[in-house]
């Protein structure tokens, strides 16, 4: 059944001639409902429709109809009302309501076509079938007047060549399923294009063609996004291997099938034409050729943001609520993009990046010299400069050094905490924790190049440092640890968690040490984060390439 958004479909061009007249008729009982009554008139009006010619052949005009109803009057347009300028209708004509007996005959019309095979367009013949069959004052009317039911299936069948069945009104009740649908069709959201019940009243066939202009973009741009968002989800599931960024991707390609649920597909298809389209021919090199799986992901993340633009501009004309939940789909879109992207990037920069190791300032300078530059030639994959005690100038020149003394190397420098400092030092990166500043604050503060890691304690936390944009997490603590207390410890479950669902570079951080390495080697985590473990060794840099070895085993 055709859907809310292009509810003209449901009408022949004669029928909605008709009931734009019928909707400026009423008997006054409801001012802004289209009864019965007036669609009789309005049909009845219509003289070139076959409607009114099957009501003719019973001596039964407009003038007939209004005499047997005499408070059957134009609807004022005079009166003035709040905010309203005399002579403006405050109620559109083809917005009104439609009675429940209007509506129960339009539904048994649709309901009959539905059962002999026909699509659901009702002519002005087929509305008259249902009044007929209706149990108002107006059906009793025309059955009295020789207008039943039985006799117009006749006069349908010799039409169109249904055959005659002369089903009681019972047997045309439309099951459940349809009515609802109908009942959608026929009460359109007031901001729709086709507006109301029927759109305005078509000059030539302008509005029919705009009609298929409309639908034509609204089906391309609607291929295209779920297309790239299919080749972005067989990316993130099959080789990112991500499960929570392929569920995102899931969640919005369903969100944007029921957004898209109002615009009907046999519409859809019906103005489709792909043979005669001047766009399929042409391509550019670009288009023909991807150099790697990233301009893969790259260009489909492209055509699906571009595709959900031109569903939002074009969706206005339809619906105002369809253009705002495909704009939301398009936000959700770019943090997507961001979140898949930073974690393909973040996992080829540390693809090699194994261990990770937090160092404080040591009590001298000179102190801290010798431990970095053991660590830094011992191949550790990071060091985090993490130290709560000094003061800004001491520990902003232990940064310099660390990055003078990794500078060279494959080794990654990264300040905790102090985004300030990390940019001044010129740190290949920042570490918050879940107290800190947000990714979007140390974003802003370091730019787009430098690496963020987050601290996460639940899997709740991984997944938001991943929409939020972080490079890699911090998942702990393990165990405890004689470096930092924790109140808790989600401990081995929540590295197994984190190693079903995330892709993005994860270190497994607290008391981890040789003894118990291979325990969270079990979990699936490849990457740890030290202390202890290390510059508490009599030898660091011994501790550390032991660690490398059972890491890269």
């Amino acid at each position: 059944m055709q859907d809310s958004r292009s509810p003209d479909a449901e009408f022949t061009a004669g029928a909605r001639r008709a009931l734009v007249e019928a909707a400026h008729w009423s008997l006054g009982a409801v001012r802004d409902e289209l009864d019965a009554v007036a669609i009789l008139l309005g049909l009845a009006a219509e003289s070139e429709c076959r409607a009114a010619a099957m009501l003719a052949q019973r001596g039964i005009t407009a003038e007939v109809i209004r005499r047997h109803w005499p408070k059957l009057a134009k609807r004022d347009t005079t009166a003035k009302g709040d905010g309203e300028r005399p002579g403006d209708d405050p109620i559109p004509p083809l917005r009104r309501r439609l009675a429940d007996d209007v509506r129960a005959a339009i539904q048994t019309a649709a309901t009959w076509l539905a059962q002999r095979g026909q699509p659901p367009e009702l002519a002005t013949e087929h509305i008259l079938l249902g009044l007929a069959f209706a149990k108002c004052e107006v059906g009793d009317w025309l059955r009295q007047r020789g207008l039943g039911p039985e006799v117009l299936e006749e006069d349908l069948a010799r039409l169109h060549g249904h055959l005659p069945n002369l089903d009681s009104l019972e047997s045309l009740d439309p099951p459940e399923e349809l009515a609802a649908d109908i009942d959608q069709t026929l009460s359109p959201p007031p901001t729709s294009y086709f507006s109301g019940m029927l759109p305005p009243e078509p000059t030539g066939t302008a509005t029919a063609v705009d009609e298929i202009h409309v639908l034509r973009v609204i089906d391309a741009a609607t291929n295209r996004a779920r297309e790239g968002l299919r080749v972005v989800e067989d990316f993130v599931r099959f080789v990112l291997d991500d499960r929570h960024l392929t569920e995102q991707l899931k969640r919005l390609r369903h969100d944007l099938t029921v957004a898209l649920k109002g615009i009907s597909l046999e519409h859809r298809l019906g103005a489709r034409e792909t043979r005669s389209d001047v766009g399929t021919g042409l391509a550019t090199a670009e288009e023909r050729e991807r150099g790697d799986v990233a301009a893969v992901l790259a260009a489909n993340f492209i055509r699906l943001q571009e595709s959900l633009r031109t569903l939002e501009e074009f969706g206005k004309l339809l619906d105002a609520d369809l253009a705002a939940a495909i704009e939301q789909l398009r936000y959700r879109s770019y943090t997507l993009h961001r979140a898949v992207e930073i974690t393909r990037a973040s996992h080829e920069r540390l693809a090699q990046s194994r261990l990770y190791v937090l160092i404080d300032g040591q009590r001298t300078i000179e102190d801290f010299d010798l431990l970095a530059r053991d660590l830094v030639l011992a191949g550790v994959d990071a060091l985090q400069l993490r130290d709560k005690q000094l003061g800004d100038r001491e520990l902003l020149n232990r940064a310099r050094l660390l990055r003078q003394l990794t500078l060279d190397s494959h080794t990654l420098f990264i300040v905790n905490d102090r985004a300030d400092l990390a940019v001044l030092a010129r740190a290949d990166g920042v570490h918050v924790g879940q107290e800190e500043l947000s990714v979007k604050d140390v974003r802003s503060i370091v730019g787009p190049r430098r690496l963020i890691g987050v601290s996460v304690h639940s899997i709740e936390q991984a997944r938001a440092a991943v929409l939020d944009g972080a490079n890699y997490i911090g998942v702990g603590p393990t165990f405890p640890s004689d470096t930092k207390h924790f109140d808790a410890y989600p401990g081995l479950d929540l590295l197994r968690a984190v190693s079903a669902e995330i892709r993005l570079p994860a270190f497994a951080i607290g008391g981890i040490t040789e003894a118990n390495l291979s325990e969270v080697l079990a979990t699936g985590i490849r990457r740890v984060a030290v202390t202890g473990a290390v510059i508490q060794a009599a030898n660091p840099a011994a501790a550390a390439l032991e660690l490398l070895r059972m890491l890269r085993a």
